[in-house]
């Protein structure tokens, strides 16, 4: 459940032992709200870790770009830290209007990739990704599993289609060669990729 803590002395205390014990890797601010988040469980970061290994091996691995399993992303304020976002997945492709700072990255990326679970605020960061620049955005929703694609168009982040087990429509990214969708799978259904040029496919 949501907590405010107006205790300066308890906040500081909480942020400095998350930082101690390397909790706080998910952690971000929204507009100098400092927002907690759990580390995600095990099928989380699961997919966060074969979904970044398929996105490199197209991307990566062919000089595209660069592919991250999570980054601080921030807008063009000099003020970063006050109002960030921790993105599961982050590409970078050759060219980006992003702007790598090292602690961060200013700007939108070219795709990000959003991976629900109960209790996160994934669909509150839709705004903030289309104020920042981002081109595309992929939500995973585990809670009923469906893939959704967004696209920049107007300074707004228009969902273009979503796919699920039962209708496995596919999405196009014009960000990088790939299409995805949802295929029935056990224990879940899986995550169709596939490379548009050479027809490589994978199985997240």
């Amino acid at each position: 459940m949501p907590a405010l803590i107006t205790d300066l002395r308890l906040e500081k205390r909480l942020i400095d032992e998350r930082r101690a014990w390397g909790a706080d890797h998910h952690d971000e601010t929204w507009e100098g709200v400092y927002v907690m988040t759990p580390l995600p469980n095990n099928e989380h970061q699961q997919i966060v870790f074969r979904l970044a290994s398929v996105l490199d091996a197209a991307v990566g691995g062919e000089g595209l770009g660069d592919v991250l399993p999570g980054v601080n992303l921030a807008g063009w304020t000099d003020d970063w830290e006050r109002d960030y976002r921790c993105p599961d997945v982050v590409v970078f492709v050759q060219g980006t209007k992003a702007q790598n700072c090292d602690t961060h990255w200013r700007g939108g990326a070219d795709l990000v990739v959003e991976i629900t679970s109960p209790g996160d605020q994934t669909r509150e960061k839709v705004a903030f990704y289309a104020r920042i620049g981002v081109r595309e955005l992929l939500i995973v929703d585990r809670r009923p599993w469906t893939l959704e694609l967004y696209r920049q168009q107007g300074g707004r982040l228009e969902k273009i289609g979503d796919s699920t087990p039962a209708a496995g429509e596919l999405l196009a990214s014009t960000v990088v060669p790939l299409r995805f969708r949802l295929v029935p799978g056990q224990p879940r259904p899986r995550i169709e990729v596939t490379h548009v040029e050479t027809g490589r496919q994978w199985l997240v």
